[in-house]
């Protein structure tokens, strides 16, 4: 069986609200502007499928902010998104693979990010036989053709794939893809899934 896990809010938690609250010291703007300003439009797509640079984002993003910071700053905020990892995902996550299961990453992200998560949580990639990025696909979920590719180049069909994913909208984009999907809506979800269809066991 496949087993397909996204990144944020799945395995890692994550809080936008962090990265606004660092720009909002750091350029001195009201957090309450931020928010009601911050989107994650195109500009936000491109750099997830990587067709933009960190350089470039960051820019944009200032502008449609009305930030004044350097590109140092921007990253400071930028890497802030990161709480903390899910210990009890990363078990079921090493479970599954003792048992011979395949255990990917499906993850929309972008290189600013990826140069920062893999050596704060090591465990995250030593969980998983392969990680599936945006920007290294050129694709992003969920577009349709993401769930294709990955499936493709794991030799599995649809229906020999479990995945998970907090976005609605990357969920109903598996499933009609034929790909069996939960949505992760709190941290309880994926240890409920699995104990209640005994897919794991101590």
């Amino acid at each position: 069986m496949l087993y397909i896990f996204d990144l944020g809010n799945v395995i890692v938690d994550i809080d936008f609200n962090r990265v606004l609250g660092v720009w909002s010291d750091l350029g001195r703007v009201p957090l309450s502007t931020l928010q009601s300003h911050f989107t994650m439009g195109e500009n936000f797509h491109r750099h997830e499928r990587g067709e933009i640079s960190d350089e470039a984002f960051a820019e944009q993003m200032c502008d449609e902010l009305d930030l004044a910071l350097s590109y140092e700053q921007f990253v400071a905020g930028w890497q802030a998104v990161f709480v903390d990892v899910r210990p009890e995902v990363i078990q079921l996550m090493k479970k599954l693979r003792e048992r011979g299961d395949r255990v990917v990453i499906l993850s929309n992200t972008n290189r600013l990010h990826c140069s920062f998560w893999p050596t704060q949580y090591p465990e995250v990639q030593q969980a998983a036989d392969k990680l599936y990025l945006s920007q290294d696909m050129g694709m992003r979920k969920p577009e349709a053709r993401i769930y294709q590719q990955v499936l493709r180049e794991e030799g599995v069909t649809a229906d020999r794939a479990i995945f998970f994913d907090d976005n609605q909208e990357n969920i109903d984009a598996a499933r009609a893809a034929g790909i069996q999907s939960i949505h992760v809506t709190d941290a309880g979800v994926i240890p409920t899934f699995f104990a209640k269809a005994e897919h794991v066991t101590d």
